[in-house]
Formats: structure tokens, sequence, C-alpha cells
């Protein structure tokens, strides 16, 4: 009868439950599975026992019937009431909750139930494939969770209308099958479970970034995410990988890449739009469309540019924000000037620029018939004035003016509105047509808008004479010869010669007249220096003065009167002696000496007893151009002059310390075109610079030698002063072995340190010492050909042959530097010799750097302390031993610059000394240690090592391949590195070298000269 109430009143309680109107909307981003609530018809669970749980309805808030599941066997003990949903399909779901909203009555509330009722339940489930009903057995059933509720009612809550519903949400993990069953148990509670819902998550479909993400599922566990890989909407790139990750909460955590739009589209919202019209964008981003500039326009089937309009172009170069521009108007207002045989033209810009800010100007010069008639045709017509200027064309046929016209400062290119012209004939009619340019004129197809003017040169002087030579001298006279004005301008009528004392004033010197290209100056001292200059005459007045030449007269005979005579028949009785000797021995050789088995002696070998004297070889010695008080002197003394119309400049290929280099061609009449690097000095030098510029010329003017950078010449009487070189197509040897790392064999190494070593044997012939001997400092052409230059820091010995220089305050390369020159800053050939090694070791290393990162400091302690670099990869010994008998600490126990040549070609001789061992052992006395080459003794294991030459990442490598030990290493050749899968060259070289030191270490010291 108890039981009967109870489960009255629990019924009654669903009733007001119902009548409540709760109802629970479900989220977009919940699926659910299975949903009880506003289920109108039977749901047909299976109950068992039939005395269980059972089926009721009611009416909910929208007047439509409602159905639920109640049980309430609370008198008796030990029940065990099943009830079991239908098979419910997974969904791809791989984890799922259950949310239940049930009532329980409170057992205290019910008299003589307390040890037969509960206050909860069990929630199990099971996972099938098919839907095929499993039998209401606990063993085949898991057991989710006991449910307890937070609140249960009483008979007094009912009565005063208090609903007490409760909510459980539990979670079913791991979900695998296709589906599965819930079941609930009661085990003697009073209980109506008013809805079932079954449920799973996704994160809902999104565009985020310009990317779009799908539905998707959440994943298994709550620590879980699940990454989504984003496709871009339309019109729109990738930038970066669009990634989102998916809660198990499902929502979606920050974005990482994101979609932008491509070119010509922008982002409206979550799309991209394609630009309007008169809009673009260039590049995909997430930048808006931009107005075309002004004189462009863009298209709907191309938003991505904007086209110039017609007549308006645009140049590489210009950004593609900037406006379509065109060619400048015709220069305005010329104005010319005629002095002799140059003229100077200014005129106005042009009217119209053309939109741009790089308008330049091109003169394009013709010489035009007519002559002396044309010239007073065109001043008759012309208002009284010397220039004798037209602003019409030229009437007769025209040329193109010669090669020797100079533009000042130069012909195209133009930037200021004014030209001089220069070396122009006299008497001669010239039309110069200036053409406006600028930046986009040349993407026209209309030729430049120019303006031409028309004049007449007037009678001019000779051009200077730009050689004067010595001839022949003599104790108390000199014979000089010269070259013809580069432009006489006329009829030579004489030459000028003057010739002054080194140490006189202008107006002592003597003027000799001349009607030929040549003269002898006599009634000078002996063995004293003068200086000449020569100047040409036409009916127009002299030309202007030659650039002054220094020549000396011969030496005074110290013998003289009796004592000349003696000697004079000492000389004979010698060579009458001398003459037996010779005749004897050739009897005796029996008639050798008619042939000499030599083959040809060289001339500079010959003796010569005509006259009674001996032409020996003439030994050459270098003269330090700082011993001048002008450099300008030294200078003109060792180089030619060149003259600037000569030389044509192409591009730009460096930068020195006083300037640009270029390339260019150097055109000499009556030589063919020759290629040549051009150093030009700065604008804005001091004079300090100046002089500095121009020794290093005088320098390089003194040297003669295939493996010496060749001076060409000087370029000093206009702005910007220039030194001309040959041009070496391949530039400097490091970066060129860098380029061609691993590309020549040993032999053309050792055959490029040869030619080096030859070039440095000439330097020091000449008592000259080089200081900074490097790989960046010999220049390699297309040959190969290897050449000292850079004399920058070169400088000179004094005459004994012990002497050094000694820098005040000047940079030295520490790397390339003998530790004696470091320490007391002073430089003998022997520091060369110590350079030179080290160049030898960039060679072999293609061109790495030595030392490695190590600092200059820690370079200079570790030569001190003995330390010395270890043999390149591939570096024959007998070469590395060379190179350690360079840095002997001793610069007496070094070898020579000779001797080092001589070494190299016995090993060019012996192609065998040039092969490496396949164990190469680099022999040093102490190989350097440091940051870069770890010593031996400092690590243990294969995997120290590794990690001290910062080769960690082939660990494994080395161990899989079996080398576990330093031993084993040891012995490594380099196509074991090779094999176990080292690939990139400058890691095997790294690793080689380190093994090299490795070996030196466990082997004997020793050390030899060459």
């Amino acid at each position: 009868m108890e039981n009967s109430s109870s489960a009255a009143l629990l019924v009654s309680c669903m009733w007001m439950l119902l009548c409540g109107c709760y109802l629970v909307g479900c989220t977009a981003k919940e699926v659910d599975l299975l949903n009880t609530m506003g289920i109108q018809g039977e749901m047909g669970w299976r109950a068992f026992p039939p005395t269980g749980w059972e089926e009721i309805s009611g009416i909910g808030d929208q007047n439509m019937p409602d159905r639920f599941y109640q049980v309430c066997n609370v008198m008796k003990q030990n029940q065990n009431n099943w009830l079991r949903t239908h098979w419910i399909r997974r969904d791809g779901a791989q984890r799922a909750y259950v949310e239940l909203k049930f009532t329980l009555r409170d057992c205290n509330s019910i008299p003589g139930v307390s040890r037969t009722c509960k206050e909860t339940f069990n929630l199990l489930v099971r996972e099938t494939d098919s839907d095929e009903e499993p039998e209401l057995q606990e063993g085949l059933y898991s057991k989710i969770d006991t449910i307890a509720a937070d609140e249960s009612f009483t008979h007094v809550d009912v009565g005063d209308r208090v609903l007490k519903l409760n909510t459980e949400v539990r979670e079913i993990g791991l979900l695998s099958r296709k589906g599965f069953f819930m079941a609930f148990q009661d085990v003697g509670a009073c209980v109506a479970l008013v809805s079932v819902r079954v449920y799973y998550k996704k994160c809902p479909a999104v565009v985020r970034e310009l990317a779009s993400f799908p539905d998707t599922v959440t994943g298994t566990d709550s620590s879980s995410l699940v990454e989504v890989r984003g496709s871009c909407v339309r019109n729109a790139v990738a930038s970066g990988d669009p990634r989102m990750h998916c809660s198990t909460d499902g929502e979606w955590l920050v974005p990482i890449g994101q979609c932008v739009c491509r070119p010509g589209y922008e982002a409206i919202g979550s799309i991209c739009k394609a630009c309007p019209l008169g809009y673009y964008k260039e590049a995909a981003g997430d930048e808006r469309c931009s107005l075309c500039p002004a004189h462009s326009y863009s298209t709907r089937e191309t938003p991505a540019r904007c086209f110039c309009e017609a007549g308006y172009y645009k140049a590489e170069s210009d950004a593609v924000s900037m406006a379509c521009t065109r060619p400048p108007s015709a220069a305005r207002n010329v104005i010319s000037s005629v002095n002799e045989t140059s003229v100077i033209l200014e005129w106005s810009p042009p009217q119209d620029s053309g939109g741009r800010g790089d308008v330049s100007y091109r003169l394009v010069c013709q010489t035009c018939g007519g002559g002396r008639d044309a010239a007073a045709a065109a001043a008759a017509a012309a208002p009284s004035s010397s220039t004798a200027a037209t602003l019409t064309a030229a009437t007769s046929p025209c040329a193109p003016c010669g090669d020797s016209v100079r533009f000042l400062p130069r012909r195209e290119g133009l930037a200021v509105p004014g030209v001089t012209i220069a070396h122009l004939l006299a008497h001669t009619n010239y039309t110069f047509r200036i053409e406006a340019l600028n930046g986009v004129s040349r993407l026209s197809p209309a030729p430049p808008k120019a303006v031409s003017v028309s004049l007449t040169t007037n009678q001019a002087a000779p051009s200077e004479i730009l050689v004067v030579q010595k001839e022949g001298e003599t104790r108390d006279s000199l014979t000089l010869s010269w070259s013809e004005p580069q432009q006489p301008n006329g009829i030579i009528l004489e030459y000028e010669l003057s010739c002054c004392h080194k140490d006189s004033k202008e107006q002592n010197c003597t003027l000799v007249k001349a009607s030929a290209r040549g003269a002898t100056v006599s009634g000078l001292r002996a063995g004293a220096v003068y200086t000449f200059r020569v100047r040409a005459r036409t009916a127009a007045g002299f030309g202007a003065y030659s650039t002054r030449v220094f020549y000396s007269t011969s030496q005074a005979s110290p013998l003289t009167g009796e004592m000349k005579e003696i000697t004079i028949l000492g000389a004979c009785v010698s060579m009458v002696i001398l003459l037996l000797i010779f005749f004897i021995a050739c009897f005796i050789s029996g008639g050798r000496c008619r042939h000499t088995k030599g083959g040809h002696v060289p001339d500079e070998e010959k003796l010569n007893f005509w006259s009674g004297h001996i032409k020996l070889r003439r030994i050459k010695t270098y003269v330090d151009p700082h011993t001048y008080e002008d450099p300008a002197q030294a200078v003109h003394e060792f180089a030619k002059e060149i003259t600037v119309s000569c030389i044509s400049i192409q591009r730009v290929v460096g930068a020195g310390e006083f300037g640009e280099v270029y390339s260019g061609v150097l055109r000499v009449p009556g030589q063919a075109e020759a290629p040549v690097a051009i150093k030009t000095l700065k604008a804005g030098y001091s004079e300090k610079q100046r002089r500095d510029f121009l020794s290093e010329a005088s320098i390089m003017g003194q040297f003669e030698h295939p493996s010496i950078i060749r001076l060409e010449g000087v370029v000093t009487k206009t702005t910007p002063v220039m030194i001309i070189t040959e041009y070496m197509e391949n530039g400097s040897l490091d970066s060129f072995l860098r380029k061609q790392d691993g590309q020549f064999s040993v032999g053309q190494l050792v055959g490029m340190l040869r030619g080096i070593a030859a070039g440095v044997k000439y330097l020091s012939d000449m008592n000259y010492i080089h200081r900074d001997l490097a790989a960046r400092n010999v220049l390699v052409d297309s040959k190969l050909v290897c050449k000292v230059s850079d004399f920058g820091l070169s400088r000179g010995l004094e005459d004994d042959p012990q002497a050094v220089y000694t820098t005040h305050g000047s940079k030295i390369p520490i790397r390339w530097t003998a530790p004696e020159a470091i320490a007391f800053h002073k430089f003998t050939t022997a520091s060369d010799v110590w350079s030179f090694g080290i160049l030898m070791w960039e060679v072999m290393s293609y061109g790495e750097r030595p030392y490695w990162n190590m600092t200059n400091q820690d370079v200079i302690q570790s030569i001190e302390e003995g330390y010395r670099l270890p043999s390149p990869m591939d570096c024959p010994p007998a070469l590395h031993q060379l190179m350690l008998d360079c840095w002997q600490k001793e610069r007496t126990e070094r070898p020579n610059s000779g001797q080092i040549l001589v070494y190299l070609d016995k090993l060019l001789q012996n192609p065998a000394s040039l092969n490496v061992p396949s164990h190469s052992n680099a022999q040093v006395s102490d190989p350097l240690l440091g940051q870069a080459v770890p010593g031996y003794t400092t690590v243990r294991t294969v995997s120290e090592w590794l990690d001290a030459i910062h080769m960690a990442r082939y660990r494994d490598n080395f161990l899989a391949a079996g080398y576990t030990s330093l031993e084993a290493v040891r012995h490594m050749t380099l196509s074991d590195i090779h094999r176990i899968g080292v690939t990139l060259v400058g890691h095997q070289k790294k690793i080689l070298n380190s093994i090299q030191v490795m070996r030196a270490q466990t082997l004997p010291a020793h050390s030899t000269g060459v």
C-alpha cells in the first residue's frame, strides 16, 4: 500500500515538473544522438523485469504529451530492475556525453523502508557493431557511474508544489564500435527519468583569417587536441600553414598561420573580393586595394596591376606605387661660348620633365663641312660676338666627331645642364645636339627630344706634348726627343725646350729652340739632375708646357791626366792577358768554343770587350716614392700619363680605400683594345689621401713581372685622378677559390702558388717588402694566372739588407703577420715569407679563414705558445711542411723567397710528392688548438669530440657505422666520412681537419727546413 502511494506521489511530481515548462535547447556545437525530451509516442525501451521500470505519459508546456520512465519498488529487498535504450548509432563520435534529468524520493520520507529503499541507480553502456539487442545481464555491460541525486523530494514538497529536478552529465570515452546501448539499473530507489540525452561535441565549421575549418569531432579524452588544417577561401592563398586545434569542449583555439587574399583581391569580411576598377593590389597579403597611380588604370580582368596610359611608361626600377611618366621635352635656351678649340654649352632644363626627377642629358657631336667660308657666313649672320654660334642646323654634310673630342664632365648621363667640350679642331664647323632623357626614354619608340646648336671654332695653339724621353747622356750634355702634340691645331713652327737644374728657380732656366722633335743640351754639370719641359708653337702662339721630367748627366770620371793614361794602359794589358787565356782554353778544349753546348747565350750574360767596357746586367732597385717632396714627380717618373679620352668606363666592380673601382677599356692609338681596371680617387679627398693614392701608382710603375699586377698608366691632369691597371677577370684569389671549392687538382693549386712565389721573389730582389701578402691581395685572370697586387701597406728597404720598416700606428693584418712584426712593428722580407705561408694555407683550404673564428688576441697568444695551423684537407705533407718552415718563430730560420720558389718547382717536377696518403698525417710541432679544432686530449668519447667541434648532429651517424671510440675515428678517411652520411663539403672538411689534428697529437713532433 505504501509502495502504491509512493508511486502516485512520484507521478504527481512528474506532472508538476512537465507543466513547469522546462525545455533545454541544444547548442550548435553539441550533436544529439538521443534526446527523449518531447517524444510523443512510446519510446519502446526494454524493461526487465516487467514489474520494474514503467513508461508513463504526461502533458508538457506545449500541451504535447511527453514520455518518461519511473520505478519505485522500495518495499522489497534485492531489487534489480533494468531499463535499456534502443541501439544508438555512434555517428563518428569518439567521446559521448549522457545528460540525465531525474527526480528521486527521499527514503526517510517513506516510513518502514529504511532497509530496502535506496537513493541511487546505476548507468551502464554496451558497445556493439549492430542493433541486435543483447541480454539484460550485468556482466555484458560496462558501468559508467552510480548516479545519486543532489536533491530529493518528500510528500511535503509535492504539497507545496516545490520541484527538485536533478541534472547529471556523465562521459562515455573512447568509443570504437558502430553504436551502443545505454542501460539503467535500479537497486531499490524511487526515481523518475524525466529525460535522457546522449550527445557528442563538435567544433563548429568556421572561417578564421580567410581559412575555412570544417565541423570537427572532439578528441577521445579531456587533454587531447585535434589539429585541423584549414583551406583557404576562394581567391586566397596560404601565408604559413593555416591550422587550428579543436578542444574537447568543442571550442577552437587560437589559429596558427593564415590565408591572405591573392594579388588583385582584398578581404571583405570572410571573403576575398576583386579590387574595384581603378584600384589594384600587386602582391598577396592582408592589405587593402590601392588606387592606381597617376596616368594608369586597371581592368576587371587584371586587378593585380595597373597599366600605363598611352604615351606613359614605368621604368623597371620604379615602384609599383609610382605614377607612370613620359620622356621629357627638349632642353631650352642653349648658350654657347667658343674659346679657341674648346666650347662651353649651357642650357635650361626641359619645360616638362615627364613627371620624373632623373632628367639627364646626352650630347651628339658632328663635324660639318664648309670650313672658313661657312665660318664667315655664320659670323656674318650672327650678332657681333666671338662665339660665331647659331641655333640652326648645319646645311652641309656632317660626320660624327672623332674619339679625341673630350666632354667634361662626360658626354652621356649629364645631371647638370652644362658641359665643356675640349680638343676640338681649329677652324672647324661643329653641330652639337643636346638630347634630354629620363628613366623611361628608352621605353618610348620615339627618339628623344633634342635641341641643336651649330658653331665654328677659332684658331688655337697646339696641345700639350705628352712624351719626353732621354736618348743619350754624357758628363756635360743630355740628348732628348719628344712626341708631336696630339692636336697640332696648325703647322708647328718650332719647339721650345726648357732646361733647369733641379735646385734652381724657374727664372734661371735655359731655353733651347728646335725645329725638329729633338735637341741636345750642352754645358751641363756632371752627375747633376735637371728638369725639362717642352712646348710647341704655331701661328696662334705657344701651347702648354709638357709635364716636367727629371734626367741626370753621367758621373765625372775620377781618372785624369797621367793616372788616366796608366789606367788605360792597364786595361789594355788586362785585355791582352784575357784574350791569351781565352785562345789557350779554346785550343785545349779542342775548338769547343766555336759551338756553345748550351745553345744561345742570353745577351745580358755576354761579355763585350769593345771600347774597354764590360756590359753587365743592370740590377733594378726599388725607389720609395715617399722620398720625393712632390708625389706627382714620382708618378711622372715611374708611370705613364694616359689621356682620359683613351679610357672607356663600363661598370663598377668594387670599392677601394680611395674610391670606386671600375672595369673599362683602354684604347691607345696603334694598339689593340685592352680591358683594364680603373681605380679612382673619390671627391673631397685630403692631401694625404692624394699622396698615398699617387704613391701606390709610383710603386706599381716600378715593377715589371708576369706575377705582379701591371700598371698601364695614370690620369692626373683631370678629375677624377685615376690609376689604370690590367683587368683580372676572376677577381681576388680568396673569393675565387671559395666559389670553386674542390674543383682543382693539387697540382693546379701548387702551380698557382708557384706563380705567386715568383712574384714574391721578384719583390724581394727589388729590396721591397709587401707587408700584406694574403689571398685577398692576389688577383686571378681568365687563364688562372695569379698576380700580386695591393701595394697600399707596402714599404721599401734601405740599403742595409737587414733594414726593417717600422709602422707608425698603421693597421696590421694579425692573421697573416709574423709574430716579430706584431710585437715590434718591424717588417722584413722574412715577415713576408711568414705571410706567404699563410697564403699557401688559404689556397690549399680553398679560401678558408685562417685560424677560423678565433679572436686576434687568441691568435697572437696561440702563435706565441708554439701552435700552428694544421694541414688543410688533401694537402700534401711536403707542402704543409713548407708552410711550417715559413712559420718558424726565428725569422733567420725561415726559407727565403728564392728557396721557396725552388722547392715548389721541385714539387711540380715530381708529381708523386704531391700525392696525399690515404691516412694523411699532419705532422706539426704543436697543432693549433682552439675553438674550431679542439685538442685530442681534452675529450674522451666520440660524442664529446663531436660536441667540441659543433658537429653533434652526426653523432648517430658515427655510432651507427661502428665508430664508437676515438681510436677508430682517428683512422677515418674522407671517403669514410662521406660514407656514413656527411655530405656537406664544409662539414667534411671541418671533421677531417679535426681528425688530422687528432692524429698529429699522437705522433712525434719534427720540423725541417726547405
